[in-house]
């Protein structure tokens, strides 16, 4: 039997509508997905005209989800019609697009014009579409670099949500130990610092380090695009979570290293959230075959408690000094730009969203 084009129909469905999410749940479960509403916002389908369930597709964001066709249909076009109608919908929207699938389904999307960027076998290929792509980014990384006489360079990436004496360490040691640092600051706002106030807390932080040059993460240095588990309290280390941070890590080694020239890449020593230790594993893992040294950096202690443990200075121990009231206690965790901010009516708004809520960012 032969499908044309005009066999097929589409319908978006209601995720509020408990049938619509079992239809579709009980559809991706026979193909191997579990479906979760929650982590999409848009979820279309694809039936022929004997109202067999052709098809799906959904996206969060820009990324597109549970793209899968049923076996009966993957010679014919459905598959072609789930993708563009999500990436011409989401280009009205946004510059591009991105979807995760597993590696032996990329040549489907390269098919259709996306181009992959990085892999984490078994579980994920990423891969984008759009007017803009990872070469964008490059051009803006192109555009702050500085000159090195001796090509001593290191780089550092921070969330800073916000930031610490701990982070203002990591950086001085850094700025110490290299003639150029470039501070790559995490500009996915999902977390209760806005970017716009973690990157200013940090430029008045460091002001004094003339050979620290801040970076712009854009959508390809932690990003909820590209590894969302980060922004997720975590309380175990998952497969999902350890590929999601080696596609970040590979990407920052293929497309940020080489053109910034960095040598050495500085981390601290993670105590409180698995996702950043799984993180820090994957670049101990990938980076020195990259040429890049990873220098993993002892945490700071701000004091000791009564059993003579040591505290260590960070910034989810601010967070939670601000939920409690108790802000006065971790004096010691916050340089000047961050203790000015906080005891000031301009942070008011994110004091009473950290009071109000209980994720981890």
């Amino acid at each position: 039997m032969t499908f044309e084009d005009t066999d097929f129909r589409q319908e978006t469905l209601d995720l509020d509508n408990p049938f619509d999410v079992k239809l579709v749940r009980g559809f991706l479960l026979g193909l191997g997905f579990d479906f979760e509403p929650a982590e999409v916002e848009c979820t279309m389908i694809v039936y022929n005209l004997k109202g067999e369930l052709v098809g799906t597709g959904s996206h969060q964001g820009r990324i597109l989800k549970y793209i899968a066709v049923s076996p009966k249909f993957r010679d014919t076009t459905a598959f072609a019609l789930i993708v563009t109608y999500l990436t011409e919908k989401l280009l009205k929207i946004y510059k591009h697009t991105f979807v995760f699938t597993r590696p032996e389904n990329s040549v489907r999307f390269r098919g259709l014009g996306f181009t992959e960027i990085a892999a984490a076998p078994p579980l994920f290929a990423l891969l984008e579409f759009g007017f803009e792509s990872v070469q964008t980014y490059q051009d803006y990384l192109q555009s702050v670099i500085l000159p090195t006489p001796n090509g001593s360079v290191a780089a550092i990436v921070v969330n800073c949500n916000p930031f610490t004496n701990g982070h203002k360490y990591l950086i001085e040691k850094a700025a110490a130990e290299n003639e150029l640092v470039y501070l790559f600051v995490v500009e996915e706002d999902l977390s209760v610092f806005p970017f716009a106030v973690r990157w200013e807390l940090i430029r008045k932080g460091t002001a004094h380090l003339k050979n620290v040059q801040m970076v712009r993460g854009g959508m390809y240095i932690v990003s909820g695009s590209i590894f969302p588990a980060y922004f997720l309290k975590n309380e175990t280390v998952s497969d999902v979570m350890q590929k999601q941070a080696e596609l970040d890590v590979r990407i920052f080694a293929n497309y940020v290293v080489p053109v910034l020239g960095i040598k050495k890449r500085y981390i601290g020593t993670e105590k409180y959230c698995l996702t950043t230790a799984a993180y820090n594993q994957a670049m101990k893992d990938i980076l020195p075959s990259f040429g890049v040294e990873v220098v993993e950096v002892m945490r700071m202690v701000a004091a000791t408690d009564a059993t003579k443990l040591p505290i260590f200075i960070s910034a989810s121990g601010i967070r939670q000094a601000i939920k409690e009231d108790k802000l006065e206690e971790v004096e010691a965790f916050m340089p000047e730009s961050t203790r000015e901010f906080l005891h000031s009516d301009d942070s008011l708004d994110i004091r009473l969203k950290i009071k109000a809520g209980s994720g981890r960012h």
